[in-house]
């Protein structure tokens, strides 16, 4: 049964953040903690949920804002530890890709094999994108998506894969909960930054984040919502559709932090590992079917699902050492990772421990 307060607590937000341009006040941390509390544990009205988030995007979200959100839905959050000393978050955009065929979902087996243990986390279909989804191409490469998050702990400790898939309906169901809600709000609520750094899965000493930004506004924000949500060290990257890998084509901008200290920024460039590309990413196949006619044509042009094997079947090819963007890809990723974590003293000897992972057919082992 919700608390009797969680409708007092909202109506209290909604009279501070959504009063005009210039009469609107900010919340505190703990209001801001209240009120999302409120909408996770139904205490309120969707249309008050609804206000109190699109109140919150036009007026733009205050850091104690989006803290006390991220707190909140990680109180939800069902956290496990898993049996090993380490652990990677790769957290790309839950709303996926639409312009590129992701090679993040196989970049998890990659850092496995490379000795590093990686949970990556996410849903079916999110909007405005409704792209290609971690959840989808794993899907469709035939691996099971619906372990709770014990089971996606036992499968990161496991010493022959050492990787893990869990969805946010295990582990976080009120705010999966939240998605038919989304799709009406249309433009992307404070949900859409916070939701990736909930960690589901911890290490026993250690977890380091992974995740990605398009504008330039975001590291902070992303470094300063790491520290809130316990990660031990983040790396931020500058990553095509916001994901975790950068392009291929040209050097980009990493912010990272260590031992929950302050960010710091550095460029990478795929030239300097070998990387030659003419493409920014993996390119859709141009012969993807048009989406169905019962589908919502506005949020993309092509049918997902199709494009999600093409994404899978792009990316297992890869773990068996064919060359390409897919490979370029998930080596550029994984070296970046390996040595921001201080596993290899360059770029250079991280991308080739990451290769020797794809031709050596230990990714594929693990990803198997």
């Amino acid at each position: 049964m919700s608390d009797p307060s969680l409708p007092g607590a909202m109506r209290a937000c909604i009279q501070k953040i959504a009063t005009g341009p210039e009469l609107s006040k900010d919340l505190s941390f703990e209001e801001a903690r209240a009120g999302m509390r409120a909408i996770l544990e139904g205490g309120v009205d969707p249309v008050q949920a609804a206000v109190f988030l699109i109140a919150l995007r036009m007026k733009r979200e205050t850091d104690d804002e989006n803290r006390g959100i991220l707190r909140a839905l990680i109180e939800a959050t069902a956290t496990v530890h898993a049996d090993v000393d380490e652990v990677v978050d790769v957290a790309d955009p839950y709303d996926g890709y639409a312009r590129t065929l992701p090679a993040s979902p196989f970049l998890p087996a990659v850092l496995a094999a490379c000795g590093v243990p990686a949970l990556a986390h996410g849903v079916d279909s999110l909007g405005p994108k409704y792209g290609i989804t971690h959840r989808k191409v794993l899907a469709a490469a035939g691996v099971p998506v619906d372990d709770s998050p014990q089971q996606a702990a036992q499968r990161l400790a496991d010493p022959e894969r050492g990787w893990a898939y869990v969805d946010q309906r295990a582990f976080c169901a009120p705010l999966h909960d939240l998605r038919g809600l989304r799709t009406l709000i249309v433009k992307r609520p404070c949900l859409t930054t916070v939701e990736v750094l909930l960690g589901p899965i911890r290490g026993r000493v250690r977890t380091h984040l992974l995740t990605g930004y398009v504008h330039k506004a975001y590291p902070r924000v992303y470094a300063l919502l790491a520290r809130e949500a316990g990660f031990d060290s983040a790396l931020i990257v500058r990553g095509v559709e916001g994901g975790v890998i950068p392009s291929l084509q040209q050097p980009a901008k990493v912010f990272e932090y260590h031992d929950r200290g302050e960010e710091r920024q550095i460029l990478v460039d795929p030239a300097s590992i070998g990387i030659e590309q003419p493409v920014r990413a993996v390119p859709l196949p141009d012969d993807l079917p048009a989406v169905p006619a019962a589908e919502d044509r506005i949020a993309r042009e092509f049918d997902v699902d199709a494009a999600a094997a093409a994404a899978a079947a792009a990316g297992l090819a890869a773990l068996d050492g064919r060359p390409g963007p897919t490979r370029d890809s998930l080596i550029y990723a994984a070296a970046i990772c390996l040595h921001h974590l201080g596993r290899y003293a360059s770029l250079q000897e991280a991308a080739r421990a990451a290769a020797r992972s794809l031709d050596t057919g230990a990714a594929r082992a693990r990803f198997q």
